[in-house]
Protein backbone atom coordinates (compact mmCIF):
# COMPACT_ATOMS: atom_id res chain seq x y z
CA UNK A 1 0.00 0.00 0.00
CA UNK A 2 1.15 3.33 -0.89
CA UNK A 3 1.20 5.81 1.94
CA UNK A 4 0.37 9.20 0.93
CA UNK A 5 0.23 12.70 2.86
CA UNK A 6 -3.61 14.28 3.38
CA UNK A 7 -4.10 16.47 0.72
CA UNK A 8 -2.78 18.78 1.26
CA UNK A 9 -2.54 19.47 4.88
CA UNK A 10 -6.12 19.84 5.92
CA UNK A 11 -5.06 21.67 9.13
CA UNK A 12 -3.07 24.43 7.37
CA UNK A 13 -4.75 27.67 7.59
CA UNK A 14 -3.43 28.56 4.22
CA UNK A 15 -5.18 25.01 2.87
CA UNK A 16 -8.47 26.14 4.76
CA UNK A 17 -8.37 29.72 3.51
CA UNK A 18 -7.76 28.38 -0.07
CA UNK A 19 -10.97 25.89 0.46
CA UNK A 20 -13.22 28.69 2.11
CA UNK A 21 -12.84 31.03 -0.93
CA UNK A 22 -13.42 28.07 -3.53
CA UNK A 23 -16.84 27.73 -1.54
CA UNK A 24 -17.27 31.12 -1.19
CA UNK A 25 -16.91 31.96 -4.95
CA UNK A 26 -19.19 29.14 -6.00
CA UNK A 27 -21.88 29.87 -3.76
CA UNK A 28 -21.68 33.39 -4.59
CA UNK A 29 -21.76 32.46 -8.31
CA UNK A 30 -25.50 30.48 -7.26
CA UNK A 31 -26.67 34.16 -5.65
CA UNK A 32 -25.86 32.07 -1.96
CA UNK A 33 -24.32 34.00 0.64
CA UNK A 34 -21.85 32.52 3.46
CA UNK A 35 -23.65 33.69 6.61
CA UNK A 36 -21.01 31.94 9.60
CA UNK A 37 -18.34 30.03 10.08
CA UNK A 38 -17.78 26.53 9.24
CA UNK A 39 -18.95 23.31 10.99
CA UNK A 40 -16.08 20.64 10.57
CA UNK A 41 -15.86 16.82 10.49
CA UNK A 42 -12.86 15.00 9.92
CA UNK A 43 -11.76 11.60 9.10
CA UNK A 44 -8.47 9.91 8.05
CA UNK A 45 -10.51 9.63 4.37
CA UNK A 46 -12.32 12.91 4.13
CA UNK A 47 -12.76 16.53 5.28
CA UNK A 48 -16.17 17.90 5.49
CA UNK A 49 -17.66 21.39 6.33
CA UNK A 50 -21.14 22.15 6.99
CA UNK A 51 -21.16 25.68 5.14
CA UNK A 52 -24.12 27.96 6.55
CA UNK A 53 -25.77 30.38 4.51
CA UNK A 54 -29.15 32.71 3.61
CA UNK A 55 -30.47 29.78 1.92
CA UNK A 56 -29.62 26.89 4.47
CA UNK A 57 -26.47 25.05 4.55
CA UNK A 58 -24.37 23.78 2.01
CA UNK A 59 -21.67 21.11 2.51
CA UNK A 60 -18.31 21.16 1.39
CA UNK A 61 -16.07 17.62 1.17
CA UNK A 62 -12.32 17.39 0.75
CA UNK A 63 -11.53 13.73 -0.02
CA UNK A 64 -8.08 12.52 0.87
CA UNK A 65 -6.22 11.02 -2.35
CA UNK A 66 -7.55 7.17 -2.15
CA UNK A 67 -11.02 9.11 -2.36
CA UNK A 68 -10.73 11.60 -4.61
CA UNK A 69 -12.35 9.92 -7.33
CA UNK A 70 -15.75 10.70 -5.13
CA UNK A 71 -15.48 14.19 -6.65
CA UNK A 72 -15.69 12.47 -10.81
CA UNK A 73 -18.88 10.55 -9.58
CA UNK A 74 -21.01 13.78 -7.93
CA UNK A 75 -20.04 14.74 -11.60
CA UNK A 76 -20.86 12.38 -13.62
CA UNK A 77 -23.79 10.47 -11.85
CA UNK A 78 -26.45 13.52 -12.42
CA UNK A 79 -25.67 13.38 -16.03
CA UNK A 80 -26.66 9.92 -16.13
CA UNK A 81 -28.87 9.17 -13.76
CA UNK A 82 -30.63 12.48 -12.92
CA UNK A 83 -33.07 12.88 -9.93
CA UNK A 84 -31.21 9.90 -8.20
CA UNK A 85 -28.16 12.02 -6.87
CA UNK A 86 -28.01 15.27 -5.42
CA UNK A 87 -26.59 18.11 -8.20
CA UNK A 88 -23.63 19.19 -7.31
CA UNK A 89 -22.93 23.22 -6.82
CA UNK A 90 -19.61 22.53 -7.90
CA UNK A 91 -16.64 19.67 -7.84
CA UNK A 92 -13.46 19.81 -8.40
CA UNK A 93 -11.95 16.41 -9.84
CA UNK A 94 -8.49 17.18 -9.42
CA UNK A 95 -8.32 18.30 -5.79
CA UNK A 96 -11.03 15.82 -4.45
CA UNK A 97 -13.32 18.97 -3.61
CA UNK A 98 -17.59 18.92 -3.61
CA UNK A 99 -20.17 21.00 -2.96
CA UNK A 100 -23.69 20.23 -3.04
CA UNK A 101 -26.71 21.46 -1.61
CA UNK A 102 -28.54 20.21 1.64
CA UNK A 103 -30.99 16.86 0.46
CA UNK A 104 -33.06 16.85 3.18
CA UNK A 105 -33.74 14.17 5.99
CA UNK A 106 -31.72 10.52 5.53
CA UNK A 107 -33.84 7.12 5.88
CA UNK A 108 -31.78 7.15 9.34
CA UNK A 109 -33.35 10.56 10.17
CA UNK A 110 -36.81 9.35 9.39
CA UNK A 111 -36.30 6.69 11.96
CA UNK A 112 -38.76 3.89 9.95
CA UNK A 113 -40.69 1.14 12.40
CA UNK A 114 -40.32 -1.53 10.20
CA UNK A 115 -37.77 -1.82 7.14
CA UNK A 116 -40.15 -2.46 4.38
CA UNK A 117 -39.53 0.84 2.91
CA UNK A 118 -36.26 -0.55 1.51
CA UNK A 119 -38.30 -2.22 -1.22
CA UNK A 120 -38.86 0.87 -2.85
CA UNK A 121 -35.35 1.85 -1.75
CA UNK A 122 -33.52 -0.57 -3.15
CA UNK A 123 -35.85 -0.58 -6.51
CA UNK A 124 -34.90 3.29 -7.08
CA UNK A 125 -31.02 2.13 -6.60
CA UNK A 126 -31.12 -0.52 -9.03
CA UNK A 127 -32.70 1.70 -11.89
CA UNK A 128 -29.54 3.91 -11.07
CA UNK A 129 -27.55 1.26 -11.59
CA UNK A 130 -28.92 -0.10 -14.84
CA UNK A 131 -29.01 3.18 -15.78
CA UNK A 132 -25.34 3.79 -15.33
CA UNK A 133 -24.19 0.55 -16.49
CA UNK A 134 -23.58 1.39 -20.00
CA UNK A 135 -20.71 3.89 -18.70
CA UNK A 136 -18.74 1.50 -16.34
CA UNK A 137 -15.70 1.80 -18.74
CA UNK A 138 -16.21 5.76 -18.60
CA UNK A 139 -15.82 5.74 -15.27
CA UNK A 140 -12.92 3.15 -14.95
CA UNK A 141 -10.99 5.87 -17.28
CA UNK A 142 -12.14 8.51 -14.91
CA UNK A 143 -10.58 6.75 -12.41
CA UNK A 144 -13.19 4.90 -10.31
CA UNK A 145 -12.05 1.95 -8.88
CA UNK A 146 -12.02 -1.29 -11.45
CA UNK A 147 -13.52 -4.20 -9.35
CA UNK A 148 -15.19 -6.08 -11.45
CA UNK A 149 -15.32 -9.61 -11.33
CA UNK A 150 -12.45 -10.53 -14.03
CA UNK A 151 -10.04 -8.07 -11.63
CA UNK A 152 -10.70 -9.49 -7.86
CA UNK A 153 -8.58 -12.49 -8.22
CA UNK A 154 -6.05 -10.17 -8.87
CA UNK A 155 -7.20 -7.25 -6.02
CA UNK A 156 -7.17 -9.89 -3.39
CA UNK A 157 -3.47 -11.67 -4.25
CA UNK A 158 -2.04 -8.12 -4.04
CA UNK A 159 -4.13 -7.18 -0.86
CA UNK A 160 -2.48 -10.59 0.90
CA UNK A 161 0.64 -9.45 -0.04
CA UNK A 162 0.29 -6.28 2.24
CA UNK A 163 1.49 -6.71 5.00
CA UNK A 164 0.85 -3.35 6.35
CA UNK A 165 -2.65 -3.23 5.16
CA UNK A 166 -3.09 -6.79 6.88
CA UNK A 167 -1.49 -5.23 9.69
CA UNK A 168 0.72 -8.43 9.56
CA UNK A 169 3.51 -8.78 12.28
CA UNK A 170 6.84 -9.60 9.86
CA UNK A 171 8.65 -11.61 12.83
CA UNK A 172 6.00 -13.94 13.47
CA UNK A 173 3.47 -13.89 10.69
CA UNK A 174 0.46 -13.27 12.12
CA UNK A 175 -2.24 -10.01 11.95
CA UNK A 176 -2.00 -7.40 15.46
CA UNK A 177 -5.54 -6.71 15.18
CA UNK A 178 -9.31 -7.73 16.65
CA UNK A 179 -11.17 -8.12 13.27
CA UNK A 180 -14.66 -9.67 13.08
CA UNK A 181 -14.92 -12.96 11.77
CA UNK A 182 -19.07 -12.47 11.23
CA UNK A 183 -21.83 -9.95 11.65
CA UNK A 184 -21.70 -6.64 10.90
CA UNK A 185 -22.13 -3.39 12.39
CA UNK A 186 -22.43 -1.42 8.98
CA UNK A 187 -23.71 2.17 10.70
CA UNK A 188 -22.17 4.75 10.78
CA UNK A 189 -20.17 6.27 14.17
CA UNK A 190 -22.69 8.43 15.77
CA UNK A 191 -22.31 12.18 14.44
CA UNK A 192 -20.95 11.09 11.32
CA UNK A 193 -23.76 11.68 9.14
CA UNK A 194 -23.87 9.14 6.50
CA UNK A 195 -19.80 9.62 6.25
CA UNK A 196 -20.03 6.15 7.29
CA UNK A 197 -17.87 4.15 9.45
CA UNK A 198 -18.71 0.55 8.00
CA UNK A 199 -16.09 -1.58 9.81
CA UNK A 200 -16.94 -5.45 11.07
CA UNK A 201 -17.69 -5.73 14.47
CA UNK A 202 -15.46 -7.33 16.99
CA UNK A 203 -16.55 -10.04 19.19
CA UNK A 204 -19.18 -11.94 17.36
CA UNK A 205 -19.09 -15.35 16.46
CA UNK A 206 -18.13 -16.18 13.52
CA UNK A 207 -17.94 -19.87 11.54
CA UNK A 208 -14.84 -20.47 12.76
CA UNK A 209 -12.88 -18.35 10.70
CA UNK A 210 -9.84 -16.73 13.02
CA UNK A 211 -9.42 -17.52 16.28
CA UNK A 212 -11.46 -17.71 19.36
CA UNK A 213 -11.32 -13.78 20.40
CA UNK A 214 -11.71 -12.75 16.87
CA UNK A 215 -8.12 -12.19 15.85
CA UNK A 216 -7.33 -12.66 12.23
CA UNK A 217 -4.39 -15.39 13.14
CA UNK A 218 -2.13 -17.22 10.69
CA UNK A 219 -4.12 -20.05 9.95
CA UNK A 220 -6.76 -17.58 8.74
CA UNK A 221 -4.32 -16.06 6.23
CA UNK A 222 -3.32 -19.06 4.84
CA UNK A 223 -6.75 -20.52 4.41
CA UNK A 224 -7.21 -16.87 2.63
CA UNK A 225 -4.12 -17.70 0.41
CA UNK A 226 -5.30 -21.17 -0.41
CA UNK A 227 -8.79 -20.02 -0.79
CA UNK A 228 -7.95 -17.77 -4.06
CA UNK A 229 -8.79 -20.47 -6.86
CA UNK A 230 -12.22 -20.95 -4.99
CA UNK A 231 -12.01 -16.82 -5.07
CA UNK A 232 -11.12 -16.90 -8.51
CA UNK A 233 -13.83 -19.44 -9.94
CA UNK A 234 -16.44 -17.39 -7.73
CA UNK A 235 -15.65 -14.55 -9.56
CA UNK A 236 -15.61 -16.36 -13.40
CA UNK A 237 -19.08 -17.59 -12.48
CA UNK A 238 -20.28 -13.93 -11.23
CA UNK A 239 -18.75 -12.87 -14.10
CA UNK A 240 -20.60 -15.56 -16.81
CA UNK A 241 -23.58 -14.26 -15.49
CA UNK A 242 -23.63 -11.38 -18.21
CA UNK A 243 -25.14 -8.84 -15.91
CA UNK A 244 -23.15 -5.96 -16.52
CA UNK A 245 -21.08 -4.05 -13.70
CA UNK A 246 -21.52 -0.60 -13.26
CA UNK A 247 -21.51 1.67 -10.24
CA UNK A 248 -21.55 0.28 -6.68
CA UNK A 249 -21.95 2.04 -3.85
CA UNK A 250 -20.27 -0.61 -1.18
CA UNK A 251 -21.58 1.58 1.59
CA UNK A 252 -25.80 1.57 1.08
CA UNK A 253 -26.94 1.64 4.83
CA UNK A 254 -30.04 3.65 5.87
CA UNK A 255 -27.63 6.86 6.70
CA UNK A 256 -26.58 7.33 2.74
CA UNK A 257 -30.01 7.94 1.13
CA UNK A 258 -31.78 10.94 1.57
CA UNK A 259 -35.56 10.53 1.45
CA UNK A 260 -37.06 13.82 0.74
CA UNK A 261 -38.50 13.96 -3.32
CA UNK A 262 -38.16 10.74 -4.00
CA UNK A 263 -34.75 8.81 -2.97
CA UNK A 264 -31.72 10.03 -3.66
CA UNK A 265 -28.06 8.60 -2.65
CA UNK A 266 -25.17 10.29 -1.48
CA UNK A 267 -21.57 9.56 0.26
CA UNK A 268 -19.72 7.53 -2.88
CA UNK A 269 -16.09 7.70 -1.26
CA UNK A 270 -16.38 3.88 -1.10
CA UNK A 271 -17.84 3.08 -4.73
CA UNK A 272 -16.35 1.34 -7.70
CA UNK A 273 -16.75 -0.18 -10.39
CA UNK A 274 -18.57 -3.83 -9.93
CA UNK A 275 -20.88 -6.45 -10.41
CA UNK A 276 -23.98 -4.21 -9.25
CA UNK A 277 -25.15 -6.84 -6.59
CA UNK A 278 -22.64 -6.21 -4.51
CA UNK A 279 -24.57 -3.68 -2.78
CA UNK A 280 -26.44 -5.99 -1.00
CA UNK A 281 -23.73 -6.69 1.07
CA UNK A 282 -24.24 -3.72 3.40
CA UNK A 283 -27.69 -3.34 2.66
CA UNK A 284 -29.12 -5.97 4.19
CA UNK A 285 -26.27 -6.34 7.19
CA UNK A 286 -27.31 -2.83 7.83
CA UNK A 287 -31.09 -3.33 7.87
CA UNK A 288 -30.44 -6.92 9.52
CA UNK A 289 -28.44 -5.01 12.75
CA UNK A 290 -31.51 -2.27 12.83
CA UNK A 291 -34.03 -4.11 12.92
CA UNK A 292 -32.35 -7.59 14.91
CA UNK A 293 -33.15 -10.08 11.88
CA UNK A 294 -31.14 -12.78 11.37
CA UNK A 295 -29.42 -14.21 8.34
CA UNK A 296 -31.43 -15.31 5.37
CA UNK A 297 -34.91 -13.75 7.84
CA UNK A 298 -37.60 -14.05 5.20
CA UNK A 299 -37.66 -10.25 5.20
CA UNK A 300 -34.07 -9.92 3.76
CA UNK A 301 -35.13 -12.13 1.42
CA UNK A 302 -37.84 -10.24 0.20
CA UNK A 303 -35.46 -7.21 0.04
CA UNK A 304 -33.63 -9.08 -2.22
CA UNK A 305 -35.92 -9.95 -4.25
CA UNK A 306 -37.37 -6.85 -4.65
CA UNK A 307 -34.12 -5.54 -5.52
CA UNK A 308 -33.58 -8.14 -8.40
CA UNK A 309 -37.08 -7.21 -9.74
CA UNK A 310 -35.23 -4.90 -11.91
CA UNK A 311 -32.95 -7.79 -14.28
CA UNK A 312 -36.03 -9.83 -14.27
CA UNK A 313 -36.78 -8.69 -18.20
CA UNK A 314 -33.51 -10.40 -18.99
CA UNK A 315 -32.86 -12.75 -16.43
CA UNK A 316 -34.25 -15.92 -14.24
CA UNK A 317 -35.09 -15.31 -10.85
CA UNK A 318 -33.35 -18.13 -9.83
CA UNK A 319 -30.17 -17.29 -11.26
CA UNK A 320 -30.14 -14.17 -10.02
CA UNK A 321 -30.07 -14.97 -6.66
CA UNK A 322 -27.47 -17.44 -7.32
CA UNK A 323 -25.21 -14.26 -8.82
CA UNK A 324 -26.52 -12.50 -5.63
CA UNK A 325 -25.33 -14.92 -2.86
CA UNK A 326 -21.68 -15.37 -5.30
CA UNK A 327 -21.55 -11.03 -5.46
CA UNK A 328 -22.62 -10.39 -1.71
CA UNK A 329 -19.20 -12.58 -0.70
CA UNK A 330 -16.71 -11.62 -2.98
CA UNK A 331 -17.81 -8.04 -2.18
CA UNK A 332 -16.46 -8.49 1.12
CA UNK A 333 -13.26 -8.32 -0.82
CA UNK A 334 -14.12 -4.95 -2.36
CA UNK A 335 -15.01 -3.85 1.33
CA UNK A 336 -11.15 -4.54 2.31
CA UNK A 337 -10.16 -3.13 -0.89
CA UNK A 338 -12.12 0.62 -0.16
CA UNK A 339 -10.91 0.26 3.56
CA UNK A 340 -7.61 0.08 2.08
CA UNK A 341 -7.39 3.25 0.21
CA UNK A 342 -9.35 5.09 2.54
CA UNK A 343 -6.68 4.59 4.99
CA UNK A 344 -3.90 5.62 2.29
CA UNK A 345 -2.65 8.42 4.76
CA UNK A 346 -0.42 9.58 7.16
CA UNK A 347 -3.17 11.01 8.90
CA UNK A 348 -2.64 9.45 12.38
CA UNK A 349 -6.29 9.10 13.23
CA UNK A 350 -5.84 5.89 10.65
CA UNK A 351 -4.48 4.01 13.56
CA UNK A 352 -8.31 3.62 14.87
CA UNK A 353 -9.64 2.06 11.68
CA UNK A 354 -6.77 0.03 9.87
CA UNK A 355 -8.72 -3.11 11.39
CA UNK A 356 -11.48 -2.77 8.84
CA UNK A 357 -8.98 -4.07 6.10
CA UNK A 358 -8.55 -7.05 7.61
CA UNK A 359 -11.49 -7.59 9.30
CA UNK A 360 -13.37 -7.69 6.27
CA UNK A 361 -11.05 -10.20 4.75
CA UNK A 362 -12.03 -12.35 7.24
CA UNK A 363 -15.31 -11.59 6.91
CA UNK A 364 -15.11 -13.67 3.60
CA UNK A 365 -16.02 -16.65 5.42
CA UNK A 366 -18.39 -15.47 7.69
CA UNK A 367 -22.24 -16.02 7.03
CA UNK A 368 -23.90 -13.86 4.43
CA UNK A 369 -27.00 -12.13 4.90
CA UNK A 370 -28.65 -14.09 2.03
Amino acid sequence: MTIVSVAPGWADPQWRATALDWVTGQLDRHGRQVTGPVEARQRPWSLVWQVPTDAGPYWFKANNPGTAYEAVLLAELPRHAPGRVLDPVAVDPARGWSLLPHGGPSLRDLAEPDPTRWADVLAAYADLQRTVAPRADDLVALGVPDQRPAALPALLADLLDDRAALLLDPGHGHPDTRPATGGTDTRPAPGDDGDGDTRPAAGVEGDGAGSDDGVLDAATYERLRAYLPRFADDCGRLADTGIPASVQHDDLHDGNVFAADGYRFFDWGDASVAHPFGTLLVTLRSVAHTYSLPEGDPVLLRLRDAYLEAWTDRHDRAALREAAGLAVRVTTVSRALSWRRALATTDPGRAEYADAVPGWLGELFAPMPV
